[in-house]
């Protein structure tokens, strides 16, 4: 018989298994070591292992969703092939000694028609039940407390926290074969071995956190859900997304979890560690995997000088990167450039905890027209940033440049921050926020009379002076008129409002917000302001007055998100103009511009996994 070895399997797997023969025993290490072939099948068996586990619900994910997927379930071959399995994924209960035996019978197809199904080329996944699920002690059995879930690589028979760990780890290193470890952190740990029956006590460790750790992201309510009488796991609870951000989760934080491990086991040895004492990482989730916005790119300086200009003629001035906490929560914000920090957007990402995503439209556009801004983006590295600290309720604005008046002191980061903003609540939204900077406090207070999650009325006070007042109407939509409902964009809601201030432009008090509220949705097309400091600049020809116009993808366009619609894709910093009537076509950007800004997004798991190392 010739020997047929998955490519992923060593050489010396002919050390420890005949060709041919057939063995109902594992190795210590859980790859399908045997080359039997399958044609006829044989169950395919192996074990689930914490400390072994009785009762956890066992499958073999073969569309690749890390749930339990039922019958009838069609799989597509690589040749294109379609082969319905009737009874769903291959499932079973662990049973004593965390063994399982998965029934493969309806994975052998008639040759004629297509090739068998070989499970060695998918992932077994298990799930471990809350006061189900058993884990088998030298003391006794012990229920486990709070679901978590497990995998291993395709072909490995054991389902371990550490097979699970070398899973995510290929997954997240875009498929590259584990070597070694997969962590530096585990050097010397064989992650795909039963390590209770070759009484490996290190890894034993190892894994116990590593479950301890899963278990403590498994979201509750979903946990409540696998304790209910009559849960069985094979819920679908689970999205693939949420999947792999919990595996993503174990990956980012192993080698932390192994340095705590390893203090704790010095110097009585790892067989001596009670997990359960440990003070593991509590890391949140955004298991939505929501999109965020990760980059703008601005531009605003024409290669020919003064602005307004055509936009073929702008140069890049600035670049900002955002930050995040897994959670989707923004860390910080960096500038290569000049950027323009927005009070009343600060104010929006505060009234949202700090989660970008559940902003709608994320990060209304801000700019600066200083020449200087091109002068530091053009010198590389970060020039200015915002640094959020949530928990003390405190954002931080550092800058090395000449673009904010007065602000910078050094030519590189550290000391004291140029200016801290902080905030006080009421009613569970922002009331104030409050920007300090030397001698100078100014203060935004939020009027969320008539507001809409995208814009709130608001006073500005300078050292207790006021200086600017915008009150809003209310938001008044309209029927949009024949021939244009199906425009990419479309004005078909309009709201006044009123802005007075110490030194307001001529003509700077009709206005009006315009929104596209078809649909789903809820897209500000439209907004004017006053910035009487940025038109006094020698190369800028203004009033004083501006307007921003945004553009969004088209409905079906590659960067058109269907869960949220209303991601700007560019916005463009024009002269301020009288609206027109509500239900028209939104009109296209004008010639001249004095800037844009360019949006890039990443779903919260690419960026994550960017952030690997």
């Amino acid at each position: 018989m010739k020997c047929l070895l998955p490519l992923s399997v060593s050489l010396i797997a002919l050390a420890m298994a005949g060709c041919g023969e057939k063995s109902d025993e594992l190795p210590v290490d859980g790859r399908d070591f045997d080359g039997v072939s399958y044609s006829e099948p044989t169950p395919y068996t192996g074990r689930v292992i914490d400390g072994y586990l009785r009762n956890a619900r066992v499958w073999l994910d073969i569309d690749g969703d890390s749930q339990y997927s039922p019958g009838p379930l069609t799989v597509v071959l690589e040749s294109g092939t379609e082969v319905i399995l009737p009874e769903g994924e291959p499932t079973a209960m662990s049973g004593a000694n965390g063994v399982f035996s998965l029934d493969t019978q309806a994975l052998v197809g008639d040759p004629a028609e297509a090739p068998d199904i070989d499970p060695r080329d998918y992932s077994l996944h298990a799930l471990a039940l809350p006061g189900k699920t058993v884990e088998q002690l030298p003391d006794g059995d012990r229920p486990v407390d709070s679901a978590y879930m497990m995998s291993a690589p395709p072909g490995v028979r054991l389902v371990t926290p550490l097979t699970t760990l070398a899973r995510f780890r290929n997954l997240v290193s875009a498929g590259s074969p584990v070597s070694g470890s997969a962590t530096p952190a585990l050097a010397g740990v064989n992650l795909l071995s039963d390590y209770i029956q070759s009484g490996d006590q290190r890894a034993h460790a190892y894994a116990r956190a590593f479950a301890r750790f899963m278990a403590s992201q498994f979201p509750v309510p979903y946990n409540e859900a696998l304790a209910a009488n009559g849960a069985d796991g094979t819920e679908r609870l689970l999205s693939r997304q949420a999947a792999y951000l919990l595996g993503l989760s174990l990956v980012r934080n192993a080698s932390d979890i192994v340095a705590i491990v390893d203090d704790a086991a010095s110097p009585g040895g790892y067989a001596d560690v009670d997990v359960d004492e440990l003070a593991l990482p509590e890391v949140a989730l955004d298991l939505s995997d929501p999109v965020l916005l990760t980059r703008q790119v601005v531009s605003a300086q024409s290669e020919y000088g003064d602005l307004p200009a055509s936009l073929s003629s702008l140069m890049t001035t600035a670049e900002l990167s955002f930050d995040y906490e897994p959670d989707g929560r923004v860390r910080a914000i960096s500038a290569e450039g000049c950027m323009a920090p927005s009070m009343t957007e600060l104010a929006r990402l505060v009234s949202v905890g700090g989660r970008m995503a559940n902003l709608g439209t994320q990060w209304l556009p801000s700019i600066s027209l200083s020449l200087q801004s091109r002068v530091a983006y053009e010198s590389g590295g970060v020039d200015e940033r915002l640094t959020f600290d949530w928990e003390n309720q405190r954002i931080y604005f550092e800058t090395t440049t000449q673009c904010q008046d007065g602000l910078a002191d050094t030519s590189e980061f550290g000391g004291p921050p140029e200016v801290t903003y902080s905030w006080t609540r009421s009613d569970g939204g922002v009331a104030e926020l409050t920007a300090t900077s030397g001698s100078e406090d100014r203060v935004l207070q939020l009027d969320h009379a008539n507001g809409t999650p995208l814009f709130a009325g608001h006073r500005l006070l300078i050292n207790e002076e006021e200086q600017v007042v915008l009150s809003l109407a209310g938001l008044e939509e309209c029927v949009p008129v024949l021939g244009v409902e199906g425009s990419s964009h479309v004005v078909s809601a309009q709201q006044d409002y009123s802005y007075t201030a110490i030194d307001t432009p001529v003509g700077f008090d009709a206005l009006t917000l315009e929104f596209d509220t078809r649909n789903e949705y809820f897209r500000l097309l439209r907004y004017s302001f006053a910035d009487l400091a940025m038109a006094g600049l020698d190369h800028v020809s203004s009033e004083g007055g501006f307007d921003w116009v945004m553009v969004y993808p088209e409905e079906g366009a590659t960067h058109y998100v269907e869960d949220q619609p209303n991601l700007i894709a560019d916005a463009y910093l024009t002269g301020s103009r009288t609206p027109a009537d509500c239900g028209r076509e939104f009109e296209e950007v004008p010639f001249g511009v004095f800037g844009q800004v360019s949006y890039q997004y990443q779903r919260l798991s690419g960026y994550l996994t960017k952030q690997v190392k």
